[in-house]
């Protein structure tokens, strides 16, 4: 693994370079036709790729190569140096490839290379037809992957929601800051769907699977048979149970609908209270913020965050946010909610023309309990991602798996893994036997704070800052009994993924008895 990276201007590298300028591992930025090209060096590969990352445009010069494929240091996707397409999401459509030439020591950067169309798949053990429960990230990754990877027979997603899989971090960020338009939200297009023949059927809901004779239902009697199925149910808000939660200015923010109503009503509001202080309470308020909204954060922590971050992380946080004129009412609850304000445990009263509630999420298990799947907080699904039932599997918010790097069986809330297990699943419902091993990371913004984290840890001994949390330039790392569980860093992306590759290079122990999970992180 090397990441040099050659400081020059940026070649013409139809032009040509000489080929002593690129060292094993080493990336050089140029251009080609006006496009921004890196010429990447593996052994004796010569690469010649986009240079942004297609997820959110991050600068892959500054990622990492890791075996022959690359890294985006933003959000951890990862791509295929050969092929160009997203080994691992998020990133979803592939980078941009060049034909190399080599010619008396000099390289030369030709035409652009035509994306590969997947090859075909034909064996009897494929799976007749696919059904996908769920419509959102696992859901589409798993569509998505399936048509990657060559499978030709019908696919339908059955989605509970009245939008087509969306980007379900930007709806707490830019989207609701006012900083990102709806169709930034929509992973994919109608057309996309259409072209590559997967049926999405939106507001479908199911009430009954039938593991024996392989069929869904749907509450309104449509009836599908499947060859293998994924279960992608996701997670659902919990509701806080307080006088006047009911009213119409009261909102959780799951879906896009719940995003798009959030929005208007934010554009009519002077004032909002937001009960939980955990990521989704925590990113709405940055984005209401952001629209000239006095806001109100309450939590029963003494410090926001610290049960992720920990104290030293989550006092920044709040200080973060305090700067930009947030109020906290910590170690206290909501005790009912008016048309005008929101009334604390402790009597006080704050004015609020908006109230936002985000005090965490449950996975959607009921489908799967029906159909008799072994549930243990989530659904238990083996290191393939599936279930105690065969042909069928879980992925998602909803999957409990045993994870290698923590030698535990745990379920993580965060839209990155669901993506990956979606992947994962996708490949073992053709046969490949690909066991889920991600390392698992999540990012939030708030404000002009950018955190990103590698790994798992929910107990801790001990927290090794390097560098400075209030300079926004460390890396803090989680330790228990001397062992690395999980690293967060701010602005020190490289950090982050070498920190990803370490802890897939680890050899852990298996899973043992002490089941942990990390809830509401997205």
């Amino acid at each position: 693994m090397s990441n040099e990276i050659v400081q020059m201007d940026g070649p013409d590298f139809a032009a040509g370079v000489e080929l002593d300028a690129l060292t094993d591992g080493a990336m050089l930025a140029g251009h080609v036709d006006g496009e921004a090209v890196l010429l990447i060096r593996r052994d004796d590969d010569l690469f010649a790729i986009g240079a942004t990352c297609t997820h959110y445009g991050g600068p892959l010069s500054k990622g990492l190569i890791v075996g022959e494929t690359i890294r985006c240091p933003w959000h951890h996707a990862c791509f295929d140096l050969h092929t160009g397409e997203p080994v691992r999401s998020p990133a979803l459509d592939p980078i941009p490839r060049w034909r190399v030439e080599v010619s008396g020591g000099v390289a030369f950067v030709r035409e652009k290379l035509p994306r590969q169309a997947p090859i075909p798949l034909h064996s009897d053990s494929l799976p007749d037809s696919v059904v996908i429960v769920g419509g959102g990230a696992a859901g589409n990754a798993a569509a998505e992957t399936l048509r990657r990877e060559g499978y030709g027979g019908p696919i339908t997603m059955l989605s509970a929601d009245s939008a087509l899989p969306c980007d379900r971090p930007n709806l707490s960020k830019d989207y609701l800051a006012g900083k990102a338009p709806e169709e930034w939200t929509v992973l994919r297009s109608a057309e996309f769907y259409e072209r590559n023949g997967i049926d999405v059927r939106l507001n479908a809901f199911v009430n009954r699977i039938d593991v024996r004779s392989r069929e869904v239902k749907l509450l309104d009697g449509t009836h599908y048979r499947y060859g293998a199925l994924l279960l992608a149910t996701g997670a659902e808000p919990v509701r806080l149970n307080i006088p006047g939660a009911d009213f119409d200015h009261v909102h959780y923010l799951r879906t896009l609908s719940d995003s798009r109503s959030l929005v208007e009503k934010a554009k009519a509001s002077r004032s909002a209270v937001i009960i939980g202080a955990s990521f989704i309470g925590l990113e709405v308020a940055s984005s209401l913020r952001a629209r000239g909204i006095e806001v109100h954060v309450v939590g029963p922590e003494a410090v926001p965050m610290a049960r992720i971050l920990g104290v030293e992380v989550g006092s920044y946080i709040l200080s973060v946010h305090e700067r930009h004129g947030v109020t906290f009412h910590l170690g206290r609850a909501a005790a009912a909610i008016d048309r005008n304000a929101v009334t604390l445990s402790d009597g006080t009263r704050i004015d609020a023309d908006l109230v936002v509630i985000g005090i965490g999420v449950r996975p959607v298990t009921s489908l799967a309990e029906q159909a008799g799947l072994a549930i243990d907080r989530g659904v238990v699904v083996d290191e393939f991602l599936q279930t105690s039932a065969p042909g069928v599997f879980a992925a998602g918010d909803i999957a409990r798996w045993p994870d290698r790097h923590s030698g535990a069986q745990i379920r993580v809330e965060h839209f990155v893994v669901a993506e990956r297990q979606g992947q994962t699943a996708a490949r073992n419902m053709l046969g490949l036997k690909q066991r889920f091993d991600a390392v698992p990371f999540f990012w939030t913004e708030q404000h002009d704070l950018g955190i990103a984290y590698v790994g798992h840890a929910e107990d801790w001994d001990e927290v090794q800052i390097d560098g400075s949390i209030e300079q926004q330039d460390c890396s803090v790392t989680y330790l228990r009994d001397g062992r690395k569980l999980a690293v967060a860093v701010i602005h020190r992306d490289l950090e982050g993924l070498n920190a990803e590759v370490e802890f897939e290079r680890i050899e852990r122990p298996g899973p043992s008895s002490a089941d942990r999970e990390i809830e509401e992180l997205v």
